[in-house]
């Protein structure tokens, strides 16, 4: 059982306000932005917020919920899940669901997110906070399912990702998305996915779709995007004969004409190792594309999909950094490869 004191003092440690940036030019025109971002909050705020976070584990120890299900349960109130159970493909693996914003507005930027497990785990049902959260913020948003081992090793789960994001630029116009605005979105493993549709063009162009055409950017959070050599045999069955495993590493893919990317992680991810965003970061600059990078002090790996929500949403700015970053590259007509429009960091995070 989790000790309540224990968590409170964690939710309740300072978080100091130490926001720097460093922007610097490349020959081939692309940038790149990092920030270590965080936010001052008055104690009594942090205390409240606290104490509610430590109840609601407590109580899901005790009465058989899970901290998820309670975040989810305040997205309902939102009401923006549009259709559910909507077939992408044949199996019953590839099912997605669509959430909206209320309103009624069309021509809105659309967001297909995947979720993380290890590539061998997950339900979109479990992130209904994510799709919700971005639905309020004006984005359409698409969380697919998709075959996990030991059903399918790579590439199987690559090539759901591409059935899904062909779904989206076919349909969400009927949900009032622009399918002209698609950008990729990725926790964990589901990051992963996102950035080898995003980097490596054949997956998308197998479906029928240019990755430099018809995608507007990717979003990757704590995403493991050069994470060799594998040490765990199930990783190692996932992903292929060693020899071979080089073309599972979307680092591998980076020349620089990609679609802008926005990659974010925790500093206390224990998880997903933070390195791999920075080295992806790094690579896509030396390569002149378009890259942000942001690091949040003192965020884990749950923490920081988990601050799409409400209730956690003060301990990071990912929601914000994600909406503004999606609004950036979807407000314009595509521009070709080497010219993409600048992605705005939130106000909340740069100096």
């Amino acid at each position: 059982m989790v000790s309540i004191p224990r968590l409170a003092r964690r939710l309740l440690a300072p978080i100091r306000l130490s926001a720097s940036h460093v922007s610097t030019g490349n020959p081939g025109g692309g940038a790149a932005l990092t920030v270590m971002a965080s936010r001052p909050r008055p104690w009594l705020r942090w205390s409240v917020l606290g104490l509610a976070i430590a109840a609601i584990v407590y109580l899901g120890n005790v009465m058989w919920f899970s901290p998820v299900d309670f975040l989810n349960g305040l997205a309902a109130f939102a009401n923006n899940r549009a259709a559910s159970n909507v077939p992408y493909g044949p199996g019953p693996r590839n099912q997605l669901d669509i959430y909206r914003p209320r309103g009624g507005a069309e021509s809105l930027p659309v967001a297909v997110m995947f979720y993380g497990g290890t590539w061998e785990e997950g339900d979109r049902a479990t992130y209904r906070f994510v799709g919700a959260a971005l639905a309020r913020r004006g984005i359409v948003t698409v969380i697919p399912d998709y075959r996990v081992y030991p059903e399918v090793r790579f590439p199987g789960f690559l090539r759901d990702g591409a059935e899904a994001v062909r779904w989206t630029r076919d349909h969400v116009a009927d949900y009032g998305g622009d399918p002209t605005k698609i950008v990729l979105i990725g926790h964990s493993a589901g990051a992963h996915i996102a950035a080898m549709l995003a980097l490596d063009s054949q997956w998308l162009a197998a479906v029928g779709l240019d990755s430099r055409r018809d995608i507007r950017g990717m979003v990757g959070l704590a995403g493991p995007y050069d994470f060799l050599p594998l040490t765990d045999p199930k990783l190692k069955d996932i992903f292929g004969p060693a020899d071979r495993r080089a073309r599972t590493q979307p680092i591998h893919f980076v020349d620089g004409q990609a679609a802008p990317i926005f990659v974010a992680a925790g500093t206390q991810d224990r998880t997903v190792d933070p390195g791999n965003t920075t080295r992806l970061a790094r690579k896509i600059e030396s390569r002149g594309g378009q890259v942000t990078e942001v690091l949040y002090p003192g965020v884990d790996h749950r923490t920081l999909i988990g601050a799409f929500s409400p209730l956690l949403r003060a301990r990071a700015a990912v929601l914000d950094d994600t909406v503004r970053f999606i609004e950036s590259v979807t407000r314009t007509l595509p521009q070709s490869p080497g010219r993409r429009p600048e992605p705005a960091l939130s106000g909340a995070n740069a100096e």
